[in-house]
């Protein structure tokens, strides 16, 4: 077995989320953790990969195995690297053709120094050096970090700058790509497709599946783990259920299995009821009527502790948002003028100007490193533009919505965060309200808000634009780490609030479903009214080169 879990307990701020699971994979499995957001996927991920301490349980992983979060970040060292360079370092082939031109370079001077001895013993090395190389795949190693690089998205321009200079998105790609080449007897990943386009998705898909190691991974994308994998852990209600097959033969063996044990608990409770109405009838009766009495009881006792012994219901509560009616703004809600953004020699974008009304959804569009977020930021006043000015119209008040999740700060609770954005005289009963709308119950309220999965810190997000009543929400990929039905039920919320949306999003049915006006874009700053021929600007997001967009 790769992956060994024994009896492991999981927790976060005190709270259990996973309770004495025990399971193995195997060499080259591939398997998807899946449940709803907030069940604890992340939480047990990082246990897992021993980012968090386990109260409880064992866990043995091999010797080579790699970690994908859910906010891929770069590390900071690399920041001078060549992005290439930074690409080719993850590989442990990277080692040993280090080690490979050492022995080069020592061949070299026992030759210039005319060194027999240490010339045979430098040739000998190298040969042995150069044989592992070889089997090992040395020679195919720039070929397939480009192949990677490529699929993901990264040219070659990229991939010659270094890696402070590229933006967010594109740092995220080369963290993955490094990943995937580092390779390992298994990879643990944490949704591997944020952020990603079609194509890079359908990338990653081929790649896993086709990988010989062994995969757990979390992903809403049907697709991929319809595609990669051959079994499914459940998790719900604090176990785990096992699944073979893929996602879509999960989903039915999961309905029938949930229909099974409701008719079993159905028939039990008849049989429970009736054995306590007979029961009942020896309660006034001599001592043959006590010991009847007490072996139906005893036989209630033995049908309610196996009942006890089955995994609850499961009780999937509906996300509902619904954003309060905002204040009534002017006509123009947002007037840009000119503005410009460099960011130390790069220009991110040059003279945008546009306008945006009253209740419209308008669409910021262009593929990663153009600009959007740099833009969202200048709007919201984070950057500060190099020229150009930005005004909101009358009666306006902006919320913003942060792809990154930077505004949720570490040591502060979910309920704090909320409080800290709410309207005036929203009391601390409303607040827990709107959590819950967002399934952010009970406990959450009042667990450190980075302790949070990356699907809970975008619903207390969302759930904190939901508080400060703004009437101009600036959204900036608001449907990442969401589940289907909580993607849904944010769409149904901006659907029918009554203010003015600015998006960028990839997500193309989101964007079809909003019905956006107009769309603006990025680089370019081009102004164009929306149509369904834009959808292909919405899902691509591949590089347009190096740093804008930051």
């Amino acid at each position: 077995m790769t992956l060994h879990v024994e009896h492991l307990r999981v927790e976060v701020a005190g709270r259990a989320l996973v309770e004495d699971v025990t399971f193995h994979i195997g060499a080259g499995e591939k398997v998807a953790l899946v449940g709803p957001n907030g069940a604890g996927k992340t939480t047990l991920l990082r246990t897992l990969a021993g980012d968090l301490a386990a109260p409880a349980g064992s866990i043995r992983r091999p010797a080579r195995w790699g970690w994908l979060t859910q906010d891929v970040r770069a590390d900071p060292a690399a920041g001078l690297h060549l992005a290439y360079d930074h690409l080719l370092s993850a590989s442990p082939l990277a080692t040993l053709r280090g080690e490979l031109d050492d022995a080069r370079d020592r061949m070299e001077k026992a030759q210039a120094d005319d060194d027999e001895g240490a010339l045979h013993l430098a040739v000998q090395r190298f040969g042995q050096l150069e044989e592992r190389f070889r089997l090992d795949g040395g020679y195919e190693l720039e070929s397939t970090a480009e192949r990677l690089a490529s699929g993901l998205g990264l040219d070659d321009e990229v991939l010659l700058h270094e890696v402070a200079a590229l933006s967010g998105g594109q740092r995220r790609r080369l963290e993955l790509a490094r990943l995937l080449l580092a390779g390992g007897e298994l990879l643990v990943l944490d949704e591997p497709t944020n952020h990603l386009d079609a194509s890079a998705q359908a990338f990653v898909m081929a790649f896993l599946a086709s990988s010989p190691s062994a995969v757990l991974m979390v992903s809403h994308q049907v697709e991929l783990m319809n595609a990669s994998i051959d079994r499914v852990l459940s998790l719900e209600s604090g176990r785990l259920v096992a699944y073979r097959g893929t996602y879509d033969r999960f989903l039915v063996k999961r309905a029938e299995r949930e229909a099974a044990l409701a008719r079993e608990a159905a028939s039990s409770s008849r049989e429970v009821a009736r054995l306590q109405r007979t029961a009942d009838k020896f309660r006034q009766g001599n001592a043959t009527s006590a010991r009847k009495r007490k072996a139906l009881e005893q036989r209630i006792d033995r049908i309610e502790q196996v009942q006890a012994g089955r995994l609850p219901p499961v009780v999937r509560r509906a996300m509902k948002v619904r954003f309060p009616d905002p204040v009534r703004a002017g006509d123009i809600v947002l007037d840009v003028d000119g503005l410009t953004k460099r960011f130390g020699p790069v220009e991110v974008f040059a003279d945008v100007a546009f306008t945006v009304g009253r209740g419209e959804v308008f669409l910021v569009v262009g593929p990663n490193g153009a600009g959007k977020t740099t833009l969202l930021r200048a709007l919201m006043g984070i950057h500060r533009p190099d020229r150009g000015r930005v005004r909101l119209g009358a009666n306006v008040t902006a919320g913003f919505y942060a792809q990154e999740h930077e505004d949720i700060r570490a040591g502060s609770s979910v309920l704090a965060h909320m409080a800290a954005t709410a309207s005036a005289g929203v009391t601390t009963t409303k607040l827990r309200s709107m959590l819950g709308h967002f399934g952010l119950f009970g406990g959450v309220a009042d667990q450190d808000a980075a302790t949070l999965s990356g699907g809970e810190k975008t619903k207390l997000s969302l759930a904190r634009l939901m508080a400060g009543r703004a009437n101009l929400l600036l959204l900036d990929e608001p449907t990442n780490n969401l589940d289907v039905a909580s993607r849904e039920a944010v769409l149904a919320g901006l659907q029918h609030f009554k203010g003015t949306v600015v998006l960028v999003s990839h997500d193309v049915e989101f964007v079809t479903q909003l019905a956006p006006e107009h769309a603006i874009v990025m680089p370019s700053g081009q102004l164009l009214p929306f149509d369904a021929g834009m959808l292909d600007l919405v899902a691509e997001i591949g590089p347009v080169g190096a740093a804008a967009g930051r």
